[in-house]
C-alpha cells in the first residue's frame, strides 16, 4: 500500500508539473475514463477476446512444445531437425513474425498464433533440458523393476521434470500475454485490447490509453496469479 500510494503521489505530482493531459494526464482523470470504459459491453467483450485469443495460443504453444521437447530429447533426428529452427524462432524479433503472419492468415487469428509461437520455444527448451537431465540411476532401477514404459513416465519423469516445467509455463503465460497484445496493435482485430490501445494513440486519448495499459497490466497479473497458484495445487496432488 504504501509503495502505491508513493508512486501515485508521484504520478500525480508530474502531471500537475507538466499540466497538459495529452502528454501526462493525472491518475484521477485515467481511473474516471477506466470507469467508463468498465461501463460499455465492448470494453468486456474486448478484454473476453483477447483473453480467449491469447489463451489458445498459450495452450496451442504448450502443448507444441511438450510434444517437441520429448521428441528431440528422445531422438537424435528430431533434435537436429527441429532445435535450430526453435533458436531462431526464440531469437527473432516479434514485430518481424507479426508482419509475416499477417500475409498468411486472418487478423483475428494472428495475436493466438503469435502466442504459440513465443510460448513454443520457452516450454521446448525447459522441457528438454529436464527430460535430458533425469538421475540415470532412476532410470536404472526403474528398468531392474520392469517399471515399463508408462510407470518410467509417472514415477520417475514426471515428478523429475515438473518443477522446471511448471516455472517455464508461469513464464511463458505472461510472454503470451505480452506478444498478444502487440499482435493486436499492429493487426487491429475488431474487439480486441490492442485495437483500443491503437486507437487511443492515434485519436489522442491519452487518459483512455492510460486506462487500457492500466486493464492490461491487471489482467497480466491475475493471469499469472491464477497460473501460479494452479501449479502450486497441482504440485501438492500426487501423481
Amino acid at each position: 500500500m504504501l509503495a502505491a500510494i508513493f508512486w501515485l503521489a508521484l504520478w500525480s505530482a508530474a502531471a500537475l508539473y507538466v499540466s497538459q493531459e495529452l502528454i501526462l494526464p493525472s491518475p484521477i482523470s485515467v481511473f474516471r475514463t477506466l470507469l467508463y470504459l468498465c461501463g460499455r459491453p465492448e470494453f468486456w467483450k474486448a478484454a473476453a477476446l483477447s483473453l480467449l485469443r491469447i489463451f489458445g495460443g498459450f495452450a496451442a504453444g504448450t502443448v507444441l512444445g511438450t510434444l517437441l521437447a520429448v521428441l528431440t530429447a528422445r531422438f537424435d533426428l528430431m533434435d537436429t531437425l527441429f532445435s535450430p529452427l526453435i533458436r531462431i524462432v526464440r531469437t527473432t524479433p516479434v514485430a518481424s513474425f507479426i508482419i509475416l503472419a499477417l500475409l498468411w492468415m486472418g487478423h483475428a487469428l494472428v495475436p493466438a498464433f503469435m502466442a504459440m509461437l513465443m510460448v513454443t520455444p520457452i516450454v521446448w527448451e525447459s522441457l528438454r533440458a529436464a527430460i535430458l537431465a533425469v538421475d540415470p540411476e532412476l532410470l536404472e532401477m526403474a528398468f531392474i523393476y520392469r517399471f515399463g514404459a508408462v510407470k518410467t513416465i509417472k514415477l520417475v519423469y514426471i515428478p523429475s521434470v515438473l518443477s522446471p516445467y511448471a516455472a517455464s509455463l508461469a513464464t511463458a503465460v505472461g510472454l503470451a500475454w505480452k506478444s498478444g497484445i502487440a499482435a493486436e496493435v499492429l493487426c487491429l482485430p475488431r474487439l480486441a485490447i490492442g485495437t483500443n490501445l491503437y486507437y487511443s494513440k492515434i485519436y489522442l486519448e491519452t487518459p483512455s490509453l492510460f486506462a487500457w495499459t492500466i486493464v492490461v497490466i491487471v489482467l497480466s497479473f491475475m493471469l499469472e496469479g491464477l497460473f501460479s497458484r494452479l501449479l502450486r495445487k497441482r504440485r501438492k496432488k500426487r501423481w
